[in-house]
């Protein structure tokens, strides 16, 4: 990985983990000892496929930009379809409180994606080769 992408990577993640600790925090408060597992569950989730998704992007992007493009739609597909065996598998579950698991799917998703965006925009990255026009 190249350090840009650490630095996304750690941008993205450490503000999701944080918000990940009180959306656990809030579903022990509002659902016990379930909302927390299935709070805690979200947040490991999200934090696991968009760090696939950083990692995935990052290695095909040596490669070439045709390939980051396909590694990047090909991680989305792939986080899709496990996401949909995972709520098929679990869907009458009684382990976890089922609300408080979307909730923080959703509210960590949300912190993930603005806080990945943040670290993008400040990250200083030439978007062309300087070099390239020399000969």
């Amino acid at each position: 990985m190249q350090a840009n992408d650490v630095r996304v990577l750690k941008s993205a993640a450490l503000p999701t983990l944080v918000v990940g600790a009180v959306t656990v925090v809030v579903a022990l408060l509002m659902a016990g000892g379930k909302g927390a597992l299935g709070a805690l569950l979200g947040t490991v989730l999200v934090g696991v496929f968009f760090s696939i998704s950083v990692v995935a992007v990052s290695y095909a992007s040596r490669i070439s930009p045709q390939v980051m493009a396909m590694a990047a739609m090909g991680s989305y597909l792939v986080k899709v379809v496990v996401l949909m065996i995972v709520l098929r598998a679990f869907g009458d579950t009684t382990a976890w409180n089922p609300k408080a698991f979307a909730w923080a799917v959703v509210v960590c998703t949300i912190v993930w994606t603005a806080a990945e965006v943040r670290a993008f925009v400040k990250t200083k990255m030439l978007y062309v080769d300087p070099d390239a026009g020399k000969s």
